[in-house]
């Protein structure tokens, strides 16, 4: 999808290629990650200096994540102090959506990259105050791939994962899922009319992976379906508070971004 991140390299593409040729490709991707992993722990020990959650948001595009972000605002006015930062390839869209809000939001136009990296986020961090914040939310890019390999300096992911899409996703995209700390099911109001997205199932290839990660649905039109994912940001919130180590799951250092499953 770009040409940034090595998305179109695979193990079948670098057999393909002259031994030196793949060789280079594997060793600029490497140095790639480490810089973007230095940078990354760079921005966490600022959020974690300011005692601000930092909560990475990835889905594929339309999953309501932007949707579910205005009635988190709505849902906890007045207890926490929120910030957002957007990325998306074009547009302000949401970010304008979000500043409708009342909440400081960056957006990141990324071009033509299909993910956010720690020097992006990096450079929108220094466009909000962070002391000012309880909890950032970064609203990767619509994308089920390349984001969950870019470690951007936050502390959990979380990946929506909407009924109107199918319920295999997490066996058809396992590194996006394999490295969520919660999934959640987005738009559950059309459950009741869609019979071809079983919760069960989608939690199931969840589980499949290994993943004992929470799996909660929730509606972004209905604000008492959000009890449980309000109930989750407490506790995280807690955590951070009392010290505990919150890191991203990522894949294992050296690992090809797309490994062959």
């Amino acid at each position: 999808m770009c040409g940034t991140c090595g998305c179109s390299t695979t193990p079948d593409s670098l057999e393909r290629l002259p031994k030196e040729e793949a060789t280079e490709t594997v060793s600029v991707l490497s140095n790639l990650l480490s810089k973007n992993n230095h940078a990354a722990a760079h921005n966490r020990e600022h959020l974690d200096r300011a005692g601000v959650l930092c909560i990475n948001l990835m889905s594929s595009p339309g999953a309501g994540k932007t949707a579910l972000l205005e009635a988190t605002i709505d849902a906890l006015a007045g207890r926490y102090r929120i910030g957002v930062i957007e990325g998306d390839l074009e547009t302000e869209n949401d970010a304008e959506r979000i500043r409708a809000k009342g909440v400081p939001a960056v957006q990141i136009s990324t071009g033509t990259a299909c993910h956010l990296d720690a020097h992006m986020v990096h450079r929108a961090l220094h466009d909000l105050t962070l002391g000012d914040l309880d909890i950032l939310f970064i609203e990767n890019v619509g994308n089920l791939v390349c984001p969950a390999s870019f470690d951007l300096g936050h502390h959990l992911n979380v990946t929506l994962l909407s009924t109107t899409e199918g319920d295999d996703k997490p066996a058809k995209y396992p590194v996006m899922f394999r490295s969520t700390d919660l999934m959640l099911l987005t738009k559950g109001d059309l459950l009741a009319v869609l019979d071809d997205f079983q919760p069960e199932r989608a939690e199931a290839a969840l589980r499949n992976l290994a993943n004992a990660a929470p799996c909660l649905t929730v509606s972004s039109r209905d604000a008492d379906s959000l009890a449980p994912w309000l109930n989750w940001l407490d506790a995280r919130v807690a955590d951070l508070k009392q010290g505990a180590p919150l890191n991203p799951v990522m894949q294992p250092d050296g690992a090809l971004m797309h490994a062959a499953e």
